[in-house]
């Protein structure tokens, strides 16, 4: 059985994601959407479904894919722990580009200055 992480890994995969995030679809809408053949479109459902981040609710003969947002949910209860790594590293570079404007300022200023 594929991990949350595997399943994710597939960029067709998290596409389909992003589609089911907005509302539940049959998979010919998908195929439509994806432009991928519907056995394509299927073996991707089946490992997302697999890997508990889809399920399938059956009205008649048709068969709708909708997300299940709780994986995902664990997912990023995991990552919160390896959030503040990035945060510092966004402080840091937002100093930075401070730093920088307020250079390109001072140096416009300067320019002004000497044309003066």
């Amino acid at each position: 059985m594929m991990t949350t992480f595997e399943a994710l890994a597939d960029p067709t995969r998290r596409r389909i994601l992003d589609l089911l995030r907005e509302k539940p679809r049959l998979v010919g809408e998908l195929t439509d959407l994806l432009q991928i053949s519907q056995p394509g479109v299927s073996k991707q459902l089946r490992v997302l479904r697999e890997a508990g981040l889809v399920r399938v609710r059956q009205d008649a003969q048709r068969h709708w894919y909708e997300l299940r947002p709780e994986p995902l949910a664990e997912l990023d209860a995991w990552l919160e722990a390896y959030r503040h790594l990035w945060e510092a590293r966004f402080e840091r570079m937002d100093e930075l580009l401070t730093e920088l404007q307020e250079q390109e300022k001072e140096t416009k200023n300067d320019e002004r200055q000497a044309d003066r």
